[in-house]
């Protein structure tokens, strides 16, 4: 976006607000606001930018601030654009920190997808493209996926992705990505399954990324003894322990090169399988 001028205004912290967009979808700036509740002071907190309604653009901790200080006035620079362009502003402004993840970014540029289409068609009026034509284009086939791509910064196709997602995906998976637990090319893998079917890959998913953060810091530095008795017992009193209750081992395909077994702390038998490994 072009350089803009403000103007310095002394503003109410109440009177200011975060833009709709950023509450609709619950993504204001949480390391700013969190900065700012941890040390409640301003020093080396951004200066507060404002729309000329009160929308902030930038600065968010320093108003956190000001707001949990129960301050008055807070110092601000008003900035003269519309509340479409300021939410150009604060995606422009926050990209280079990387503040929300790619599915958010796309999701907040998506709400402008109406004004682009508008404005799309208000330039080919200006060009004379639509001169003496009873019909104006379709909004819809006015190619805005790209400027929606730029304002996000990412690619077009995730812009396409985002758009399947959202229609198809199960609410949890929504969720995930927001959170960044989950990327936008495995939630598309997920939404070519029904919603049920959805939550349990997910669910699996999960665990097995879990289950691997376990595995790889237990043969970070595996320690030099004979396993062979070991690896036998377990064996053996999984073994009972299936006969006894069936259905109480799991066994599943992992990626690892290694075969790990992973014992589940509600399994009755955990205590006697210590013993035994303690006699071997």
């Amino acid at each position: 976006m072009s350089r803009l001028e403000g103007r310095a205004v002394v503003c109410s912290p109440e009177q200011l607000r975060l833009h709709s967009v950023l509450r609709e979808l619950d993504c204001a700036v949480p390391g700013e606001l969190n900065e700012a509740a941890r040390r409640k002071t301003e020093i080396d907190l951004e200066p507060v930018l404002i729309t000329t309604n009160g929308i902030i653009l930038a600065g968010f901790g320093r108003w956190w601030s000001a707001v949990l200080q129960g301050k008055q006035g807070i110092q601000c620079i008003e900035v003269p654009i519309s509340e479409e362009r300021s939410l150009e502003f604060i995606l422009a402004h926050h990209q280079p920190r990387r503040t929300w993840n790619a599915f958010l970014r796309i999701r907040m540029a998506l709400t402008l997808e109406p004004y682009f289409q508008r404005q799309g068609l208000e330039n080919m009026r200006a060009g004379g493209r639509c001169k003496g034509s009873a019909d104006l284009p379709n909004p819809q086939l006015i190619d805005v996926r790209q400027q929606i791509a730029r304002t996000a910064a990412v690619c077009a196709r995730n812009v396409s992705n985002v758009k399947t997602i959202l229609r198809a995906a199960h609410p949890r998976i929504l969720a995930a990505l927001q959170n960044g637990t989950l990327t936008i090319n495995f939630a598309m893998q997920l939404c070519r399954l029904p919603k049920a079917q959805q939550l349990e890959h997910f669910t699996l998913h999960h665990e097995e990324r879990e289950m691997s953060k376990v595995i790889r810091q237990s043969i970070r530095a595996p320690k030099e003894k004979k396993t062979g008795a070991q690896v036998a017992t377990v064996l053996d009193a999984l073994q009972r322990q299936e006969a006894i209750e069936p259905g109480s081992v799991l066994v599943r395909q992992g990626r690892s090169q290694h075969s790990i077994v992973l014992v589940g702390k509600g399994l009755h038998m955990e205590r006697q399988l210590e013993k035994e490994l303690e006699r071997t």
